[in-house]
């Protein structure tokens, strides 16, 4: 945020005001009603626990505050459809923080499927595992949103959802949870039909080794994600294998282009940012998992 060309971070507040400090604002806040009522803050970044994104919110957007929601933007679809319309009613932009989506390289791979050039999608492989040590983290914590599939499922969702649209009817064919002794999901693997023509395969998984891959099939070609960053490519080379063709990206912070691209939309200036609809659909296609088991 620092590094973004326009915004300052005014102000942070926090349960420990070290932390909030360590983070070099102008003010630091006591508490996060102070936050939302400051004057001087334009927009809000809400990085809480997951149970904890709609309530913050509904009331930084009813403060008059833009918000970036960290995903996953809520706990169901219910709350993610408070937040949208709170969004409406108060005027306000609300985007969920999925970085990975403000890539080059994610950009270039939407673009060459929207065209045609692979010809008709037929299937999407993706996958983020990780072995986590997640020991006193909220992430053991089923009342707190987390889990494999809240906590890193959704980039692979949010790819499909780029991939085929806001508007694609999925259906779930197969899924399989390995649960933790707390009750979270520490492995999620589902199998979708999108469209009745789409095949997409997702894996989520903390107790896997460390592997993030994207492949996009077509009729014609295949696009394939090079490396083991699919997802959090950060100043790092990457690169896009397009049937035998491989186009090359230059390093990039794609947080921070999500941060000036959000703060340009705010300002009413021409900027891309995550549709609502998209974090719906992805929210949705959740629900839809759970409902099978």
């Amino acid at each position: 945020m620092h590094a973004a060309e326009n915004t300052v971070i005014q102000a942070v507040a926090s349960r420990d005001p070290e932390r909030s400090k360590a983070l070099n604002p102008i003010t630091v806040h006591e508490s996060y009603e102070a936050l939302i009522n400051d004057p001087l803050v334009d927009a809000v970044y809400i990085s809480l626990p997951n149970h904890l994104h709609c309530e913050w919110t509904v009331k930084a957007l009813k403060a008059g505050k833009h918000v970036l929601c960290e995903k996953p933007f809520a706990m169901n679809v219910a709350e993610v459809e408070l937040m949208i319309q709170t969004a409406k009613d108060c005027d306000r932009l609300l985007v969920e923080a999925v970085w990975s989506r403000w890539h080059p390289r994610m950009i270039r791979a939407i673009e060459l499927v929207k065209s045609g050039a692979i010809g008709q999608l037929t299937s999407i492989d993706a996958t983020f595992t990780f072995p986590a040590s997640i020991e006193g983290n909220y992430r053991l914590s089923k009342e707190m949103g987390g889990g494999a599939l809240f906590d890193i499922g959704v980039y692979p969702l949010h790819a499909i959802a780029a991939l085929v649209g806001d508007s694609a009817k999925v259906e779930i064919e197969k899924i399989d949870i390995n649960a933790g002794a707390t009750g979270i999901d520490l492995t999620t693997k589902w199998q979708m039909r999108i469209n009745d023509s789409i095949t997409a395969n997702g894996l989520a998984s903390f107790e896997t080794p460390e592997n993030q891959s994207l492949v996009i099939r077509g009729e014609k070609d295949s696009i394939t994600f090079v490396g083991e960053q699919a997802f959090t490519s950060w100043h790092s080379l990457s690169a896009l294998k397009i049937g035998d063709v491989v186009e090359e990206f230059e390093g990039v912070d794609p947080y921070m282009l999500m941060i000036e691209n959000f703060g340009k939309k705010t300002q009413g200036a021409e900027s891309w940012v995550l549709p609502l609809e998209t974090s719906l659909w992805v929210q949705r296609s959740v629900r839809a998992m759970l409902e099978v088991l």
